[in-house]
């Protein structure tokens, strides 16, 4: 399902790793994935720190999101469906900064349990966080790479993933067979309002648009939303790392925060589908 990011012929499994027709070899880490990124930057100090990686995987691992995750996977079982009516051939999934593999393994654990095992993949630009993917779940391609130089074919996927990370339209659109369609999840209007109204003196609900992509027709938005309740410290200061205002937050914002004991806020996310046109 991948390719080589030099020569970009199909790259073919062996015992220590990935080779193409090339050439060239790429060996696998141990935890299981492939450093597919062609940069002089080391994976180690790009995308999201260690602390933060952990700190995500275990916010989520207690299923604060999994009404999230529960929906994606109700999506994608409803489009492989749709694929298995028109070919025999395993759905192609491809994740897009996948992050530590939540919704990744969710969804890909979901389709083998209904008897409809895909061919995966997961990608981030972050070695620490694809440490964490690739022990979640052995049997997806996880690979340190960039969106805006996929690995894989041209018309490829099936059905793209995108959770909260910027988009690469050009690409999507290379790599999408026509029909094959991507997700895209953002923050909804009032996703973490109360835990804003505690950082900001003037808080704002976030901007929510419909935005057509040239080469896409919109299939439709759906709504996810509930109350959190964080009974404790450690799990308020980790929803707090995983959203940007970690980075933007006055001093007096921050030092609020720190010193609640519980919070009750607000979930909202928006699930946008599009379609890729063509024959």
């Amino acid at each position: 399902m991948l390719l080589c990011p030099v020569c970009h012929e199909p790259l073919v499994d062996d015992e220590r790793g990935a080779a193409c027709a090339g050439g060239h070899r790429f060996d696998r880490a141990r935890e299981g994935y492939l450093y597919l990124l062609r940069s002089s930057k080391s994976g180690d100090s790009m995308g999201d720190p260690k602390s933060q990686a952990r700190s995500r995987r275990d916010f989520l691992n207690r299923g604060y999101y999994a009404p999230l995750r529960d929906a994606m996977v109700e999506l994608v079982r409803e489009r492989a469906q749709r694929c298995a009516a028109t070919s025999d051939k395993p759905l192609a999934l491809l994740d897009i900064c996948c992050g530590e593999g939540y919704y990744t393994a969710g969804i890909y654990q979901a389709l083998c349990a209904a008897g409809k095992a895909p061919r995966m993949a997961g990608i981030d630009i972050s070695k620490p966080i694809l440490r964490l993917a690739a022990r979640r779940e052995k049997s997806i391609d996880f690979a340190v790479a960039s969106s805006y130089r996929l690995p894989v074919a041209d018309g490829s996927i099936d059905l793209l993933v995108n959770c909260f990370s910027p988009l690469a339209i050009e690409e999507f659109r290379r790599v999408l067979r026509p029909g094959g369609c991507f997700v895209y999840v953002v923050p909804g209007a009032m996703h973490l309002w109360e835990m804003k109204q505690v950082l900001y003196e003037h808080p704002y609900p976030n901007e929510v648009k419909k935005t057509p992509y040239e080469g896409f027709r919109y299939l439709r938005i759906d709504h996810v939303s509930g109350m959190l309740h964080l009974d404790c410290p450690e799990d308020i200061q980790a929803l707090f790392g995983m959203t940007p205002y970690c980075w933007k937050t006055p001093r007096a914002g921050k030092e609020a925060l720190c010193k609640l004991k519980e919070l009750d806020c607000r979930m909202a996310f928006d699930i946008h589908v599009f379609q890729r046109e063509g024959d």
